[in-house]
């Protein structure tokens, strides 16, 4: 059964990132500030000068990538199992297009080219080179829809 709450009547500060599990942390970062345009904000390597773990940005947007250890959950393609997307919400539909172009550029598998949506959106959707699955659009999640 659903319940049905009221408005929150105080602000609750919170953020929301996205953490992800790569065979190859280091090629999926370049990924990241290749197809979609993150910025390389930490990073931590092991003294094999192996990525271990690096956190990235793009706007209020933050990635966390680490190297996938034995008995982790890792990436689709290691496992065969399905990941749904992270979103990345960007300002409009000329953003989202330069995104594709640059996602597809990197070598992305296109899973849905850009299209608008009934709700108003514009999106599209790839894989990246380990399988995950990102959707990037002109979401505005959260809000009343237009």
């Amino acid at each position: 059964m659903w319940t049905v709450r009221a408005a929150q009547t105080h602000r609750v500060s919170a953020s929301l990132s996205v953490f992800t599990l790569y065979a190859d942390p280091a090629a999926a970062v370049r990924w990241l500030v290749e197809a979609l345009g993150f910025v390389v904000v930490n990073s931590a390597v092991a003294g094999d000068e192996q990525l271990l773990h690096a956190e990235l940005r793009l706007g209020e947007a933050v990635v966390i990538v680490e190297r996938a250890s034995e008995g982790q959950a890792a990436s689709p393609v290691v496992d065969r199992s399905t990941s749904r997307a992270p979103v990345l919400c960007l300002d409009d539909a000329a953003a989202v297009d330069a995104a594709y172009e640059r996602a597809v550029a990197a070598g992305s598998t296109t899973l849905r080219e850009p299209e608008d949506t009934p709700w108003g959106n514009h999106r599209f959707e790839v894989l990246d080179p380990e399988g995950h699955q990102w959707s990037v659009g002109s979401y505005t999640p959260g809000r009343p829809w237009s």
